[in-house]
C-alpha cells in the first residue's frame, strides 16, 4: 500500500488498521464463510452499549418466513418515526448483535425508532433471499405500526455497506410496488455495483480493512450465478429509472474502495431529480462508523448521521 495512504487515515482508525493488517487477522477472502463469521465476532465486538428507552427482539411474520428483528424505541408509549436498518457484512457476515451499537446509538441520538433486520445470509441463502427479507420487513413494519408504536407515514430505510445496498434496492422496490411509502434513505458506504472496476477499488483495495479481493469473495457468495449480478436488485447503480425516489443521505469514507461506486449512485439519484446529500468523510475507512466507541471521528459522524435522520423524518 502507498505509504501516503496510511498517513491519510485518521490516527485512531490507523491503530485499528495496524491490528487488522497484523498476523492475528486473516483477510476475509482467504477464509470460509464460517471462519469469517467467527473472526468477525472475535475482532469486531465492541463494548456494551447503553440503550435509550426499550429494546425488544421480535419476529417479522412475512410471506417469505419469520425474520428476526430488534426494535429500539427511545420513547415507549409514543409513536415515533422509524428507520428500518440493514446491517453490513457483504451479505455473508453480520447479525443483530453486530449492528447493535450503531442501531442503538442512531435510535438514541435521533429520537427515532430503529428496526434492525436480521435478513438471511449467503451462501446458505444466496440472492435474492436478502432482498426478499429486506422488503418483507418493510411491508410488515408498516402494517404493524400500531403495535410497534411507530408512524407509518414516516419510515426510512438505511444500512451500511451490503445493508446500504439493500436499503437502496428496497427504496425503488417500494416505489415500483406503490408502497409502503418511504420518506428517506440513509445510505452508509453502500455497495452499488458488482462489477465495480473503479479507481477507488484499484487504489484503495488493499490493507484498508476492506480489500478488493474481499468484495469479489462477497459477490461470489451472494450471487454465485454471475448473471444474477446484472439484476438491478443486486446492482442498484444499474436501475433504469432513478426518478421519484426518497431523499437520500449518503455517508461515504474517503479511503474506502467503495467510495467511487457510492458517489456514482449519489450522482445517479441527483441527476434523476432526487434530493441528495453526500458526505465524504476525510481520513475514514470502510466500516469506520462501527468503531464509534474508540474513534472520535466515527462518534462525531454517528451524531451527524442521527441528526440527518431526524431531519429527514421530521
Amino acid at each position: 500500500m502507498e505509504e501516503s495512504l496510511i498517513t491519510q487515515v485518521d490516527p485512531q482508525l490507523r491503530k485499528i488498521l495496524k491490528v487488522i493488517n497484523g498476523p492475528a487477522y486473516t483477510p476475509v477472502h482467504q477464509l470460509t464463510p464460517a471462519e469469517a463469521r467467527a473472526q468477525t465476532e472475535q475482532f469486531f465486538q465492541g463494548p456494551p452499549v447503553q440503550v435509550t428507552g426499550s429494546q425488544k427482539d421480535i419476529f417479522a411474520q412475512t410471506p417469505v418466513g419469520k425474520i428476526p428483528c430488534r426494535l429500539y424505541h427511545p420513547q415507549p408509549g409514543t409513536r415515533l418515526p422509524l428507520l428500518i436498518y440493514y446491517h453490513g457484512g457483504g451479505w455473508v457476515l453480520g447479525n443483530l448483535d453486530s449492528a447493535h451499537g450503531v442501531a442503538a446509538s442512531l435510535a438514541a441520538r435521533s429520537g427515532c425508532a430503529v428496526l434492525s433486520v436480521d435478513y438471511r445470509l449467503a451462501p446458505e441463502h444466496p440472492f435474492p433471499a436478502a432482498v426478499d427479507d429486506a422488503f418483507a420487513a418493510l411491508v410488515w413494519a408498516a402494517a404493524q405500526a400500531e403495535e410497534l408504536e411507530i408512524d407509518p407515514a414516516r419510515i426510512a430505510v438505511g444500512g451500511d455497506s451490503a445493508g446500504g445496498n439493500l436499503a437502496a434496492v428496497v427504496a425503488f422496490l417500494a416505489r415500483d410496488a406503490g408502497g409502503p411509502p418511504i420518506c428517506f434513505q440513509l445510505l452508509i458506504y453502500p455497495a452499488t455495483d458488482p462489477g465495480a472496476e473503479t479507481e477507488s477499488m484499484r487504489r484503495l483495495g488493499k490493507e484498508l480493512l476492506l480489500e478488493a479481493k474481499d468484495m469479489l469473495w462477497f459477490w461470489e457468495h451472494y450471487c454465485p450465478d454471475p448473471e444474477s449480478r446484472r439484476d438491478v436488485r443486486a446492482a442498484p447503480l444499474q436501475v433504469a429509472d432513478a426518478a421519484g425516489l426518497p431523499p437520500a443521505y449518503f455517508l461515504l469514507a474517503q479511503l474506502d474502495p467503495l467510495v467511487d461506486e457510492g458517489q456514482a449512485y449519489a450522482d445517479r439519484l441527483a441527476s434523476a431529480g432526487n434530493a441528495v446529500t453526500c458526505r465524504v468523510v476525510p481520513g475514514a475507512i470502510h466500516a469506520f462508523l462501527g468503531f464509534w466507541q474508540v474513534a472520535e471521528l466515527a462518534d462525531q459522524e454517528l451524531t451527524v448521521l442521527a441528526e440527518a435522520l431526524a431531519a429527514g423524518l421530521a
